[in-house]
């Protein structure tokens, strides 16, 4: 694949998420899509197959960006924990950003999709417990380093996380202001912070 070809395909997997995301699976339409994408409807049966397969695509498209920004932030903090705590006060600024949702897209299409989308349900779950075994490896490496508790099992905060991430997502739906999303991701952040052993970090 040229990289021209492959520039065209992502910047249409990016105006597809976009639409997707704002809209849900079933209420985009082919036209929708052709709107959006610039693109008849035998261009992007071509290109994807199907909207199915289109939309399958958009949320591997939706969960690599995700995790490439979590990776990010953990890389510029000193400390596992301490970098889940910065990407929970990032997420606080949710309504500060022009998204098409403030909703998970991954969560939004868990709750949406039934059994005639049995294929793309299947994937959302994967790329949602793709998710948590990134946060059980940070609190993971957490406990290698000292910063927490060993006798913790490393599963269960990682999966009260991503529940809070969640609830923190959904009630930016709400008609709340930013500050009232700020404050909430500030809570849940100091939360992360106070797990941390502060006897066995003085070094990190």
């Amino acid at each position: 694949m040229s990289r021209t070809t492959l520039y065209n395909r992502q910047d249409s997997l990016e105006r597809a998420l976009q639409l997707f995301w704002q809209k849900g699976f079933h209420a985009t339409s082919l036209k929708d899509l052709e709107k959006a994408l610039d693109m008849r409807p035998g261009s992007i049966y071509a290109a994807f197959g199907s909207k199915d397969g289109l939309f399958q695509e958009v949320l591997e498209h939706y969960a690599r960006l995700s995790l490439a920004e979590l990776d990010y932030t953990l890389k510029t903090h000193s400390s596992p924990l301490m970098g889940l705590a910065a990407y929970l006060r990032q997420l606080g600024g949710i309504l500060d950003k022009g998204l098409p949702s403030r909703a998970c897209m991954l969560v939004k299409s868990l709750l949406e999709l039934g059994a005639r989308e049995q294929s793309a349900l299947q994937k959302v779950e994967a790329m949602l417990a793709g998710m948590e075994a990134r946060f059980i490896d940070c609190f993971t490496e957490a406990q290698r380093i000292g910063e927490l508790d060993s006798e913790l099992d490393p599963v269960r905060p990682a999966r009260r996380l991503q529940a809070e991430i969640m609830g923190l997502r959904a009630f930016a739906q709400r008609d709340v202001d930013s500050a009232a999303v700020h404050e909430l991701a500030e809570d849940m952040a100091q939360s992360i912070e106070a797990l941390r052993d502060d006897s066995a970090t003085e070094s990190i």
